[in-house]
């Protein structure tokens, strides 16, 4: 089981997909094909046992948020497809969020005639509270820390302000829940554990234990009726256990990376159970440390980009589950398509010894009598590989990684370190050479170029990085990331989107290894509806607030 603590802010929703800590305990109800009306709905998480907290604000800490049902007692301002940025957002506790061409204000129009679940009407005040708290309170607003200038409400509208261009955060201002003022504002949302919450969403709380929460319908929901008749969101000690449960059926939705997913999930119930993967920006990287040998030398960069067999290791490390990187500016496909340049189009990674050893020729390396590379100052080349223990789907794609490397004459080692050193040392100091890290998604490649290339996050080895871990500077690049994120038109975001693909095709930074799309697992036995390979409407995970949706879009499964 992948323990992940994020290295970085990141929103929420993200930060509850990345998480999935293994304890202890868990359990649900099991799918006995009575189907249809009144079948309980069990959502899985890995995430063993609970606090009670309840809390959709909190960064940590909160078990609605863990396993997901924060989601559908509170709600977001908008639906939106997160395996489809390009789509456009689906009005939900907002009627519309309309941006200044900078991007820097947006005025929230709140939807009319919803109430919270005790009966209060929800109104504009609430909005304009929430987000109040998020300038009140820095802890609790990871997705725009210290970029908030100001909250105003007037006319039944909202208009917040921000210090800079939030283009590429937009989606984060319209996933944000909103909580009821008359029960939080005498409240210290860092710590409230909102243990009888109160939500405009589907889904009203009814039990809770360390292991499992139910949920029952909201019947005053300004949705409509949801046919689910009842939730349990029930929490298994691991990756294993969630799924034993998802292929046994005792849970009928939930996400974990499942090797050989098509003989140990599907192959159970060819006619019920379904994995579907989304697309998005999301990816994972072998950051490659730019200070130290070997990779100081962009030849060598250069080089072992050209021996990294990607189809093979998404095959083999990822089960196929992770879908291959094509493009070399490493820009997942589909979804970056409108930002591609094109003088990349058409152009394709390949695995090319010959070209590899000719880059390495022209570059002053040699090789010795026993075939091992030697570089311009006289040395063999060796270097490191790490990530954590038990990750192994991370540690298979080293061990590819590493056979490529040995086609150049290069000893490579991986080293499956402990969980805690490699996030409390080796990633934050750059204590490494090569390792495998993930990406923020996003609407737009920002983050992904942002997270491995930005200057912004540079700082010395030994020194705390929050992103760029391989410790990349190229002032053009740090410029071009500033440039997109600012700009006010898609011509001068698309100027500078070229500029930083042209970098990390030259330059090499680091290697986008594979795609790393939304995943989720589901049972079709009693309920229809989810986001379909044909129809892949919302992420198909429950733990973010697409989930509200999904749920309103189950229907009893008619045999």
């Amino acid at each position: 089981m992948r323990t992940r603590k994020l290295a970085t802010m990141v929103a929420g929703v993200a930060t509850v997909a990345l998480l999935a800590t293994a304890c202890s305990g868990g359990g649900g109800t099991s799918d006995d094909g009575t189907g249809g009306d009144g079948a309980v709905l069990t959502v899985g998480m890995p995430n063993g046992p609970q606090n009670e907290n309840q809390s959709p604000l909190i960064p940590t800490g909160s078990a609605a948020k863990s396993l997901g049902y924060a989601w559908v007692i509170y709600e977001s301002l908008m639906q939106v497809n997160d395996v489809n940025p390009l789509e456009d957002p689906e009005p939900w506790l907002a009627e519309s969020v309309e941006w200044n061409d900078d991007y820097t204000a947006a005025t929230i129009t709140p939807r009319d005639g919803v109430k919270w679940s005790d009966g209060e009407d929800f109104t504009a005040d609430d909005v304009a509270f929430t987000l109040q708290l998020l300038i009140d309170y820095p802890a609790i607003n990871n997705n725009f820390p210290d970029q908030i200038d100001k909250v105003e409400n007037a006319d039944g509208k909202v208009t917040i302000t921000f210090t800079e261009s939030q283009y590429v955060n937009q989606v984060k201002l319209l996933q944000q829940v909103i909580v009821p003022e008359h029960l939080w504002k005498d409240e210290d949302p860092t710590t409230f554990t909102d243990t009888e919450p109160v939500g405009t969403g589907p889904y009203l709380l009814d039990t809770w234990t360390p292991q499992a929460a139910t949920l029952v319908p909201n019947p005053d929901y300004w949705g409509g009726e949801p046919k689910v008749a009842k939730l349990q969101y029930s929490s298994y000690n691991d990756n294993n256990a969630l799924t034993t449960a998802l292929t046994t059926g005792e849970a009928q939705w939930g996400w974990t990376f499942i090797a050989d997913y098509e003989d140990v999930f599907i192959a159970k119930d060819p006619d019920h159970h379904h994995q579907v993967a989304g697309g998005g920006f999301g990816s994972d990287i072998l950051y490659l440390n730019n200070e130290t040998k070997p990779f100081d030398d962009v030849a060598f960069r250069k080089a072992l980009n050209l021996v990294v067999d990607r189809a093979q290791i998404s095959e083999l490390a990822g089960s196929g589950v992770w879908p291959v990187i094509y493009s070399v500016t490493g820009m997942p496909m589909p979804s970056g398509e409108q930002y591609l340049a094109p003088e990349f189009k058409g152009d394709e990674l390949k695995v090319d010894v010959d070209e590899a050893k000719q880059i390495l020729t022209d570059a002053g390396y040699t090789w010795n009598g026993s075939d091992k590379l030697v570089d311009p100052d006289g040395e063999v080349v060796t270097f490191e590989l790490v990530n954590p223990a038990g990750w192994n789907d991370y540690l298979t794609a080293l061990d590819l990684i590493k056979t490529g490397a040995a086609q150049l004459g290069v000893d490579a080692t991986v080293n499956a370190a402990n969980q805690d050193a490699w996030f409390d040392d080796i990633i934050p100091f750059g204590n490494f050479q090569a390792t495998l890290h993930w990406t923020d998604g996003g609407a737009t490649p920002w983050n992904m170029y942002a997270n491995l290339m930005d200057g912004n996050s540079y700082v010395p080895l030994g020194e705390t990085a929050t992103w760029n871990f391989g410790r990349y500077k190229n002032d053009a690049v740090t410029q071009a990331l500033a440039d997109f994120k600012g700009a006010s038109d898609d011509a001068a975001r698309q100027t500078a989107i070229e500029t930083i693909q042209k970098a990390y095709v030259e330059d090499v930074p680091g290697l986008v290894i594979w795609s790393r799309p939304a995943v989720a697992q589901y049972s079709t036995k009693n309920y229809t509806g989810f986001p379909t390979a044909d129809d892949l409407y919302a992420n198909p995970q429950p733990t973010g607030p697409q989930a509200a949706r999904i749920v309103m879009k189950l229907e009893p499964t008619q045999d």
